[in-house]
């Protein structure tokens, strides 16, 4: 699976490369038209193959359906027009008049037209129920590679390789207007709904936008990194999408002719683009033999900003579900938006890597800990810093609030943990007792109880008044990073560096689930809002989120630029809402969604590091490959990737895959099924805590593996 940036949609694996692609009036059906001849039509609802022709000798430049959905026209290098039956697949007509490759074909609205442009230089327009040519337009002084009928049908619009782009009127057969302001060829063509612009895409790498009525060019929009390709109008025509072999897609606003989104994830040059009609879909296809979907709608929010310019890692929710504050190996805090992705404010001050950060639970106060060795205090509204609390003779890995706001908790490679009070920033306590760095550190929901998880593969329960240990949980086989309560304050889970994640009952102090399914260290937990469920993030550069009753995992986010260190779910009476923090320094908000008893997540924007994001997109669910794979659907389609991505597509085997970026295992590229979740029983897990305490120092506080890693795992954060 190749690595891209983050804002990918699934794709659909086709087996060929796609030449172009068309759906359906309805938007029920996709044709796309492919490199070796294929012509291949699917369900949107399920993106299975409902129909395979072998229509053409050559690649399929042109492919378009009749305003009906009955007839598909597809045109082809081989020098032929072909009209297709859609229902039976049976080739009606073949029209062979063309001396050149055939580049493109288009339908006219009232279906009694078909228009396709050659390499030899003219339009031609058919009867599509007899299949003859009845009428020529020349002009054109190269290869004609776009041609686009007007909304009414009475012209046409055709763009070519002699740097024009010129206007028909249909019925006289003659050239309206010819603009000509291109400096290279001309590749693409589009009408707006309203025919009062026609929009062009050249190899100059701009899109122009021309006046019909007075020929003058309205915009000229410029941003792609090479030529543009295809382009197309949404349904409304306040949007223009166009493709480039720069690898994006980008989404224009017509009115300022300003890009609204940017968005990125094929490897190879994006030939065509079309609108998925009435819900703002659109589909993409490639050279890299993928279909890719993009939703492009301006609801909602529309915002795209920059990360961090380092790693994020971590991420907290203010208590009102309004702002996120994350930290970095950039030394800075920001404070996000939840409902924008807007930063807010950028906190400075630190002089290492911000390694933790949280909010009051009053809002109104940002606590961090960092490498530096101090625990600052941040006022949410003057972004001063109102207290440097230093105490710790080396980093401070992460912090925790109480529930009531007036003291918090540092947990430090030091192997201690120390309290102090919020308002005056004096120290109150320490917890002596790890013999290992502390990673990570909460409080319990009633306050009452501080955990903590070490280097020492041990997680401790400590009074959080009298701050004597009340209990040891012992079952990890390496470091524990990440520790939570659940909401209720009945279960504790433990993120490991043994891949997998525990969830301790408090009244018994057994480990009784390990979740497993990561492929690597895991960094971080976070329990939902109601607690039924557990979001995981890993070194796999993947989230998992499991059911807390059952422990199976009910989808995986995969994919990210990097480790995900950062969990937190945003609070909201409405929906559930995710907040990730990545490697690559980029936070994004996900909505978590429960539908017909699955699990699927909704990207609601992103920052990256570096590179433009689109916000908005919608992860649309579709049929996966083996029974564990179908766990996974809804949340970017599949995560498996065909065993080959240039099978035929004719053995109607579809699968939909999520990319965001590369998947460090396995070292070909596939996503192995997740396992299942492995129980343990109560009496195995109430062996491992009653562990004596010589066993303890014996096997886990000596084990030199541990700490060579965890020294390891230091000198990469450090730097």
């Amino acid at each position: 699976m190749t690595g891209v940036q983050f804002g990918e949609q699934p794709y659909l694996a086709i087996g060929d490369i796609v030449w172009s692609c068309a759906f359906s009036p309805d938007g029920n059906l996709f044709v796309v038209g492919l490199h070796h001849g294929g012509v291949h039509v699917y369900s949107t609802s399920d993106w299975e193959i409902t129909q395979t022709m072998d229509a053409h000798s050559r690649e399929v430049r042109g492919v378009v359906f009749s305003p009906d959905g009955n007839l598909i026209c597809s045109g082809s290098c081989d020098k032929t027009v072909r009209i297709w039956a859609m229902e039976s697949g049976i080739c009606q007509h073949n029209l062979t008049d063309h001396t050149g490759e055939v580049y493109c074909v288009a339908y006219s609205p009232h279906g009694n037209q078909i228009a396709s442009g050659s390499g030899d230089k003219t339009i031609r327009l058919w009867n599509p129920e007899t299949g003859s040519c009845y009428q020529v337009l020349s002009g054109h002084e190269n290869q004609v590679n776009g041609v686009v009928y007007s909304p009414e049908g009475e012209r046409l619009a055709s763009g070519s390789d002699d740097f024009t782009v010129r206007l028909w009127n249909i019925a006289t057969g003659e050239c309206s207007h010819i603009f000509d302001s291109h400096n290279d060829e001309v590749w693409g063509i589009a009408f707006s709904p309203r025919e009062d612009q026609v929009a062009s895409a050249s190899k100059d790498r701009t899109v122009r936008l021309w006046d019909t009525e007075s020929g003058d060019c309205r915009h000229i929009l410029q941003g792609h990194n090479a030529g543009v390709v295809s382009i197309a109008y949404s349904t409304k025509g306040d949007q223009i999408v166009s493709t480039s072999p720069d690898g994006t897609v980008r989404v224009w606003d017509v009115q300022s002719g300003t890009c609204r989104h940017t968005m990125s994830g094929h490897t190879a040059n994006i030939f065509c683009i079309a609108y998925l009609p009435k819900n703002g879909m659109v589909a993409s296809g490639s050279q890299d033999a993928t279909v890719r979907l993009w939703d492009v709608s301006v609801g909602g929010s529309q915002h795209i900003s920059s990360g961090h310019s380092q790693g994020a890692e971590d991420v907290n929710c203010s208590p009102n579900g309004k702002l996120i504050a994350s930290g970095s190996m950039d030394q800075t805090i920001r404070l996000w938006d939840v409902e924008t992705g807007k930063c807010i404010r950028t906190l400075s001050g630190h002089s290492d890597t911000v390694l933790g950060a949280a909010f009051s639970p009053r809002g109104d106060q940002v606590g961090s800990g960092s490498g530096d060795k101090t625990v600052r205090l941040w006022g949410i509204e003057t972004g001063n810093c109102q207290h440097i609390l230093a105490g710790h003779s080396d980093a401070v890995r992460s912090i925790a609030y109480s529930p009531l706001g007036d003291r918090i908790a540092s947990a430090s490679d030091d192997t201690t943990v120390r309290l102090w009070n919020t308002t005056t920033g004096e120290h109150c306590g320490t917890l002596n007792g790890h013999t290992n760095p502390v990673i990570g550190v909460a409080f319990s929901p009633d306050g009452s109880l501080i955990a903590t998880g070490s280097a020492d593969c041990i997680v401790k329960l400590w009074d959080a008044g009298t701050m004597v240990c009340t209990n040891v949980f012992i079952g990890h086989d390496d470091l524990v990073w990440d520790v939570d309560f659940s909401p209720q304050g009945d279960q504790l889970a433990s993120a490991s560096y043994d891949w997998s994640v525990r969830i301790w009952a408090m009244t018994t102090g057994e480990c009784y689930l390990v979740l497993s399914g990561h492929d690597d260290a895991v960094y971080s937990v976070a329990y939902s809002p109601n607690g039924d469920l557990l979001a995981s993030g890993s070194e796999d550069k993947t989230i998992r989120l499991w059911d807390v009753a059952s422990g199976q995992c009910r989808t995986v986010i995969q994919n990210f630029q990097g480790y995900v260190h950062g969990i937190a779910w945003a609070p909201s009476p409405d929906a559930d809402f995710l907040i990730t923090g990545c490697q690559d320094g980029s936070i994004l908000k996900w909505q978590v969604i429960e539908e017909d008893g699955k699990c699927r997540v909704r990207l609601c924007w992103s920052t990256t590091n570096g590179s433009l994001t689109v916000t908005g997109a919608s992860i649309q669910g579709v049929r996966g490959l083996t029974s564990l794979n179908k766990q996974l659907l809804e949340q970017r389609g599949v995560v498996g990737e065909p065993e080959n991505p240039f099978r035929e597509a004719s053995k109607k085997v579809v699968t939909m895959t999520s990319v965001v970026s590369q998947m460090r295992e396995p070292a070909d590229g596939m996503v192995q099924d997740s396992p299942s979740m492995a129980n343990i029983s109560d009496e195995q897990a109430q062996q491992q805590v009653d562990q004596p305490d010589e066993w303890q120092d014996e096997q886990l506080v000596n084990n030199k593996p541990h700490r060579r890693r965890y020294r390891r795992m230091v000198r990469r954060v450090r730097r």
